[in-house]
């Protein structure tokens, strides 16, 4: 049977969308919207979908990298999976203190970068889905897990898309309060990247 069949037979039996539901959990773009909606709150409905398109293509990207040369480059520099997640949840957790204490620093972020950090990445692709790819393509294949991966990154980017739906609730008297309960969201996210990462790390000591 040569790979035609397999991918085939694969396809007939739905086993190609398997990953679907881990990538799925990995992502929780039900959890990283209001951070989102935080972060975008002050954007015309333009410009946060040039930030969610942005986001979408750098999580992307760093996926596809990650996937073919993410084993070298961890061992190469010697970083853990551990490392990965304390340094990102570090970053979130800055960004949410600045836009708790200090608002207006965050309104001058520069837009046209926004989407690439901390957005796309560690907030899309984070460690978990990062880890996550380098345990399914050995399980599944590249197929089947770019597939996925895909499929994921497309219903983030409509749940995304779809955001300003969520600011129009809000309205302009509530913006502000629920705002901050979003970025409390972030920081409180940052913490438990953090608290996995140091998990990690007793982890590889105690070994």
């Amino acid at each position: 049977m040569n790979w035609f069949d397999t991918l085939l037979k694969d396809i007939t039996s739905f086993r190609i969308f398997l990953p679907f539901i881990p990538f799925f959990v990995a992502f929780n773009v039900l959890s990283i919207l209001p951070i989102f909606v935080s972060l975008t709150s002050s954007m015309k409905l333009g410009e946060r979908k040039k930030v969610a398109r942005q986001s979408i293509l750098t999580g992307f990207l760093i996926s596809i990298g990650f996937l073919i040369a993410g084993k070298w480059i961890f061992a190469l520099l010697g970083i853990t999976v551990a490392d990965f997640q304390i340094a990102g949840g570090i970053l979130l957790f800055i960004l949410s203190v600045i836009e708790l204490i200090f608002p207006e620093r965050t309104r001058t972020f520069p837009k046209e970068t926004m989407g690439i950090v901390p957005i796309g990445i560690p907030l899309i692709v984070g460690p978990a889905v990062l880890t996550l790819l380098l345990i399914i393509v050995n399980t599944y294949g590249y197929f089947s897990t770019l597939l996925c991966l895909i499929l994921n990154l497309l219903l983030v980017w409509l749940v995304f898309d779809q955001s300003h739906w969520i600011i129009k609730l809000m309205k302009e008297g509530g913006s502000q309060g629920i705002s901050k309960v979003f970025t409390l969201l972030l920081a409180a996210f940052a913490m438990m990247m953090i608290r996995m990462g140091l998990e990690g790390w007793s982890g590889l000591i105690s070994r």
